[in-house]
């Protein structure tokens, strides 16, 4: 055995190995995301078989060896065990897990993202705020964290924060009603002139952008939209993303489809 290491982190995934044995990728307050064996973790008996399976949160004990950790024991700080009652709170859950897979490194602080996983896990079951706009909330600030956010806070033209009514995909960045008109009267083609790849957004709809943005963690899923608010939030958030990561999410793909079975759609 090498030396041991204590690390704070939340399970993000298991995969069996062997006959016996688990592969668990945890995802740490410090290390980022790391990979550990846990031997004989499958045994009917094993105290690892619980505190391996994602959602896992706690103090895990680690052996470094040459070339991968060896998982030895786990202080379980929260199973989220009210995840796993329903199929689409699993899948909710695993969709969190595996962006969180995607977004983090090995050996590269993850404090933020690691509080952001932990707390959007907790607003599933938060009584007052829907399941679609903790999604949203999740999503928008991942991509923040990750350094990729959209600049909603001042106008990507002419730098006021002031009448910011518009967006512009091919800029990333809010367009505030003067410089719109503007460029909207302008000679640059369809091309080379951004007000055609622009989209009107609501006051509301920005503020919340500005308020996912700026504001930590801990305190992001203190508050609610109208359904027509969080529908142009859904819009604007799920096209971004997919543009800023590129990838198909397995489990999100799993649950869209469980959701248009449920309405029959």
């Amino acid at each position: 055995m090498g030396l041991q290491e204590v690390v704070t982190g939340l399970v993000l995934s298991s995969t069996p190995v062997g006959e016996n044995d688990k592969r668990v990728v945890i995802l740490t307050l410090d290390r980022g995301k790391i990979s550990a064996f846990a031997r004989g973790a499958r045994r009917p008996k094993s105290p690892l078989l619980a505190c391996t399976e994602p959602f896992t949160f706690g103090v895990f004990r680690l052996y470094t060896g040459r070339d991968s950790y060896t998982l030895s024991t786990v202080e379980v700080q929260n199973y989220f065990t009210e995840l796993r009652e329903n199929i689409e709170d699993i899948y909710t859950g695993m969709y969190f897990c595996e962006v969180a897979d995607f977004f983090t490194r090995e050996n590269l602080e993850a404090r933020d993202m690691l509080k952001l996983l932990y707390q959007s896990l907790r607003a599933l079951h938060a009584p007052g705020i829907e399941r679609t706009l903790v999604e949203i909330i999740f999503e928008y600030k991942m991509v923040v964290l990750n350094g990729e956010g959209m600049n909603v806070m001042r106008c990507g033209n002419c730098g006021d924060n002031k009448e910011l009514i518009y967006l512009s995909r091919q800029r990333n960045c809010a367009i505030c009603k003067s410089c719109f008109n503007k460029l909207k009267s302008g000679h640059g083609g369809q091309n080379s002139n951004p007000v055609y790849d622009c989209r009107v957004i609501s006051p509301t709809a920005i503020y919340t952008l500005q308020y996912i943005s700026t504001t930590r963690v801990e305190k992001l899923f203190s508050f609610t939209v109208t359904e027509e608010v969080r529908e142009e939030l859904e819009s604007i958030v799920s096209e971004y993303f997919h543009r800023v990561t590129g990838k198909e999410f397995q489990s999100k793909s799993f649950l869209d489809g469980l959701m248009k079975k449920d309405f029959n759609i």
